[in-house]
């Protein structure tokens, strides 16, 4: 957002040469937004424009470095939103990095198909996402318990509770679709914190947020046909 706030007030990028490029352009964000994380720079295929990946978005430069460009651009022969799909790309999470052995697993099936969940247990969208979680078949369902204590000041410790029950797939089903409170105190050895610190890392900025085994990001509420649809794309690929 920092980003997008600097953008608006249509500041320019001086002090290039009329040639720039990368490490030019480089230079000039740097120069104007002094501490913005830069991932990459790279020449774009369209309107000679750059692609700079600055604080986990995409925006683009001029090529004589002096302008900062912000929006979507549009392929029109194919309607395709070109930098929505290079945003996409660029929040996948890969699957082989996630640590599942600190989720709550749900085998329903063969479990063949993989989701991973991103849940806050006193989100009210989380919540509505459940009783469409119980309508798949053929999928295995990692829930990591990511509390957003800004929002749900008691999500952590009811998160902490609910991992230290012995039965924790039970105690969060009973929590979600039940209401049913958990029974431990929760001061068990739990990965919460960590998980919360993983979420922060992936930039997990609301739940629920939902990852696919070929890494694609879902954000938010998804309705249970929708869902299938996703696990059906993910798992052929």
């Amino acid at each position: 957002m920092r980003l997008f706030h600097l953008a608006l007030s249509l500041l320019m990028l001086a002090g290039v040469s009329a040639q720039a490029g990368e490490k030019e352009i480089r230079q000039a964000f740097q120069k104007s937004f002094p501490g913005m994380e830069i991932a990459s720079i790279g020449k774009t295929p369209y309107g000679g424009l750059y692609e700079v990946v600055a604080d986990g978005q995409v925006v683009y430069a001029s090529a004589d470095g002096k302008y900062l460009v912000l929006g979507n651009v549009i392929d029109l022969q194919s309607r395709q939103n070109l930098t929505a799909a290079r945003n996409a790309k660029l929040m996948e999470v890969k699957w082989s990095t996630l640590p599942l052995a600190k989720a709550i697993k749900e085998v329903k099936g063969n479990g063949s198909r993989k989701l991973a969940i991103f849940s806050d247990p006193d989100c009210p969208f989380c919540r509505k996402l459940e009783p469409e979680l119980e309508k798949l078949n053929n999928v295995t369902i990692y829930t990591f318990l990511y509390p957003i204590e800004g929002l749900h000041p008691e999500a952590v410790q009811t998160s902490k509770k609910i991992w230290c029950e012995s039965d924790r797939l039970k105690a969060w089903k009973g929590y979600m679709l039940r209401n049913e409170k958990p029974k431990s105190k929760g001061d068990c050895a739990n990965p919460v914190d960590e998980i919360v610190a993983l979420g922060a890392k992936l930039k997990v900025s609301g739940t629920p947020t939902l990852i696919l085994e070929n890494g694609q990001r879902v954000p938010g509420y998804v309705p249970a046909d929708k869902l299938e649809q996703l696990l059906s794309a993910a798992s052929r690929k």
